[in-house]
């Protein structure tokens, strides 16, 4: 069974992407939100992460997201202290998961799985995976996305792209890119991709 690691910078579509192979019957692990799940569901995490920030990160529902976010991103330390911490478990997570599908304990063997997460680079995620697939677009239409999706203003997008790694270094690390610049169908690039791996010894 292969492990498939798709990645790319905001608004580049990487989510409809994981969605078209969720469609197809590919099992897909969204990091993102098993991070938050962990957070708050994993008793040593949540002791680990309230020593390092302190208990009011935690109320009664959970985790106070826009605290941490107010303390991690003040503090370039604080968050690399955090991403230590968080980053391990949320790997582990993913192994038992793919195992689970690898062992047959979920029924057929799936020729692959896939782990989708904004960060795999940056993260390390990607020594967890056989192939790493990089969706890119222009940054204009990344921009005009990501401010009709989350309601922010162009300029804080902007920022928020300078801050992630740039497509350039995803790219030399990526086995297979996915061009989601609307000149290309999304839907038919997935479908050579999974055709491919779901061929015996590829």
């Amino acid at each position: 069974m292969i492990r498939v690691g798709i990645t790319g910078g905001i608004g580049s579509g990487k989510s409809t992407v994981c969605r078209l192979f969720g469609l197809l019957g590919v099992p897909v692990y969204d990091s993102d939100s098993r991070a938050r799940a962990l957070m708050n569901g994993d008793a040593s995490l949540r002791r680990r992460i309230a020593d390092l920030l302190g208990g009011e990160v935690y109320r009664e529902e959970g985790l106070d997201r826009k605290r941490v976010a107010e303390l991690v991103f003040a503090d370039p330390d604080l968050l690399h202290s955090l991403n230590r911490i968080v980053h391990p478990a949320v790997g582990r997570d993913f192994l038992e998961w793919a195992g689970r599908y690898a062992g047959g304990r979920c029924g057929r063997v799936p020729p692959y799985v896939i782990l989708e997460s904004a960060i795999l680079l940056e993260s390390g995620f990607d020594r967890y995976v056989d192939r790493v697939v990089v969706v890119t677009a222009p940054e204009e239409v990344r921009v005009a996305r990501t401010v009709a999706r989350d309601g922010v203003s162009s300029d804080r997008v902007r920022a928020r792209i300078a801050a992630q790694s740039g497509d350039d270094e995803r790219l030399a690390r990526a086995d297979r890119v996915i061009r989601n610049d609307g000149r290309e169908s999304l839907v038919a690039q997935v479908g050579l991709l999974h055709e491919l791996w779901t061929k015996p010894n590829e």
